[in-house]
């Protein structure tokens, strides 16, 4: 039977070393620092976690490492983002054992495929893995609409629904409203998660939460209570960090933000550049407010 994911589900980011290879001690210590803010799900291998740049046996090793430690607490979800339908399914299968869903992005390579072959490339993934799919709807050039989307979870079961990371907050409430019941729409409009929760997402699954899981947790759990002055108050402080991380090296941001609060995040994986020390200022500055709505023990539990 398949779990229910729903809440504040962050993407991990993956630590590496000046090698550039993965520090294991720091992704576990990033998954049990998110545990310890009571999030409802982890991700690993999406965009926060620099998923485009890992190999299949480093995918593999990672969730090897992250069922270890989640230990069934929580659901646990696997990115893929991959340019091929055949390279999408190996990757699938080799992880199935350890995760309770896939997080699959449309091909985002040079060549855009049209609509039927976008709906092929699903069909079979999910044909040929028994665990349930997200669609993460982030490829600007090949960005679904909620007419596909819809489409795709209506005609394959397979498809648990989608994680929708454009900015535009019209085309996420088109989504909901649309979408087949028992279908999972998930916030990755980091900006506006409060209105997106406002707007019955069931979740997110975006770089704020992996950043900042605390504050995250405290804003979900103030909407689900109709405590919308609170929701407000978060989302103002939440916004401002966003702007102090939203940039072309966001998972370094949020490695640097981590490491901030105590947890290695460790670095970038080259190309991409550590944070500047304008970003290190602007991220250590934003902090202090947001971090003081962080959820209790006692909100967590509720």
């Amino acid at each position: 039977m398949a779990r229910d994911i729903y809440g504040i589900v962050p993407p991990v980011v993956t630590p590496f070393d000046k090698g550039g290879e993965i520090d294991e001690a720091a992704l576990r210590g990033n998954v049990r620092f998110l545990l310890e803010k009571g999030v409802h799900g982890i991700c690993f291998g999406g965009s926060t976690g620099e998923g485009h740049t890992l190999t299949g046996d480093e995918l593999v090793r990672i969730s090897e490492i992250c069922a270890e430690e989640v230990a069934g607490k929580i659901p646990l979800i696997a990115g893929i983002i991959v340019n091929s339908t055949r390279d999408a399914v190996q990757k699938a299968k080799r992880m199935e054992a350890h995760v309770d869903a896939f997080q699959i992005t449309p091909v985002h390579y040079l060549f855009k495929p049209d609509e039927a072959a976008t709906y092929a490339h699903f069909e079979r993934i999910t044909g040929e893995t028994d665990k349930p799919v997200l669609i993460y709807n982030v490829i600007p050039w090949n960005y679904l609409s909620p007419a596909l989307l819809v489409k795709l979870m209506t005609e394959l079961p397979g498809i648990l629904g989608v994680k929708q990371s454009a900015g535009d907050l019209k085309l996420f409430a088109d989504l909901m409203v649309t979408a087949p019941e028992g279908s999972r729409i998930f916030s990755a409009i980091d900006a506006l998660l409060y209105p997106s929760f406002a707007l019955g997402a069931h979740g997110t699954i975006a770089a704020n939460p992996a950043a900042v899981p605390g504050p995250c947790v405290a804003l979900w759990n103030a909407v689900q209570a109709g405590d919308h002055p609170r929701a407000k108050a978060i989302h103002e402080a939440l916004l401002r960090f966003w702007n102090a991380i939203a940039a072309d090296n966001l998972p370094a941001n949020v490695k640097t933000a981590l490491s901030a609060q105590g947890c290695t995040g460790g670095l970038p994986r080259a190309p991409m550049p550590p944070s500047s020390p304008e970003q290190v200022r602007a991220i250590e500055k934003a902090l202090p407010e947001l971090l003081a709505f962080e959820a209790t023990p006692a909100a967590k539990a509720a």
